[in-house]
């Protein structure tokens, strides 16, 4: 099987559940975000652009049985300042990656789509038929993502999952980049810098940990799909938890399970980000036999520990 995107913070959790299952697995990735220290050594590596000829001739030649997607531009307030970039890496590259897995005959191609984005800016928690506005280009190039698997599906007979992901957090995750604000305040709680907390914090997450993300990936491989129903939400899945956590509120546990003590600072809301997100999970628990198995603070203490291990 395939990981676009296998050196990065979710794609490397993804091969790692792939290898542990006994999945032979190649990972395309150009290091742009992912790091060769996410690598996995039991799996083969190649250091491709997925929008580059050399990716689709691998993934035509390739023999793939199955492609777990998850290279893309990931930052909402990028999408914002570059649309352009972000429709070039998110939608001009999947085809890329399309075009090669028809002729190739992949199996299943499993997408990581996003719960955050897609659904707009309306009251939480989300079922997957809840209607989709996105107020951010990330979230339109997902959606459109989203209808251009259920094209080809229809027109080449390629399985197609989208798995749409709340906000992921846990090791490996950039504490240096703009999104992430586990990683981030976990990174300041380590230097003993002050959090800062965009708006007034009351905005609220439903935050997944990424072993429990990787285990949908894994499950979403192999099950057999229901009958198609005619939507884009048929083989569609939240992967989530079903609860709210405000900002603020993550930050006191990230506070808690570091074991530190900093001030919280307030800065001024950003454009394109939603008020509130939650997922309802139950289709995935359903159809997949996925439920997260990771609490909140277990994950935010894992994912500090390795903050706290990566400085040593």
């Amino acid at each position: 099987m395939l990981v676009t995107g296998g050196a990065g913070f979710i794609g490397s959790h993804v091969a790692d559940a792939f290898l542990a299952a006994g999945w032979d697995v190649t990972i395309i990735d150009n290091l742009s975000r992912g790091r060769p220290e996410n690598l996995p050594r039991a799996a083969e590596f190649r250091c491709l652009d997925i929008g580059s000829e050399e990716a689709r001739d691998l993934v035509a030649k390739g023999g793939f049985e199955v492609i777990a997607h998850l290279a893309a531009q990931v930052d909402v307030r990028v999408s914002v300042a570059d649309p352009l970039l972000d429709a070039e890496e998110n939608i001009l590259a999947l085809l890329n990656i399309l075009e090669g897995a028809r002729h190739g005959g992949v199996r299943r191609l499993v997408f990581s789509s996003s719960g955050g984005v897609v659904y707009g800016e309306r009251p939480p928690p989300h079922l997957e038929t809840a209607p989709k506005l996105p107020i951010s280009p990330y979230g339109v190039t997902k959606l459109a993502a989203e209808y251009y698997l259920a094209c080809f599906r229809q027109l080449y007979g390629i399985d197609t999952v989208a798995l749409r992901y709340s906000n992921v957090y846990g090791p490996r995750q950039d504490p240096h980049g703009e999104a992430g604000v586990v990683a981030i305040f976990g990174s300041r709680l380590r230097d003993r810098r002050a959090i800062t907390i965009y708006g007034d914090g009351e905005q609220t997450r439903d935050y997944v940990y990424c072993g429990d993300v990787a285990r949908a990936n894994l499950l979403a491989a192999d099950v057999v799909l229901p009958e198609p129903d005619g939507t884009l939400d048929g083989p569609a899945f939240n992967v989530g938890t079903g609860v709210q956590t405000s900002v603020n509120a993550l930050a006191r546990a990230m506070i808690t399970a570091s074991g530190m003590d900093v001030p919280v600072e307030h800065e001024p809301e950003r454009r394109g980000e939603l008020r509130a997100n939650a997922l309802v999970i139950d289709k995935a628990a359903r159809v997949l036999g996925w439920r997260p198995e990771v609490s909140l603070h277990d994950g935010l203490r894992a994912t500090y520990e390795w903050i706290v291990k990566g400085s040593d």
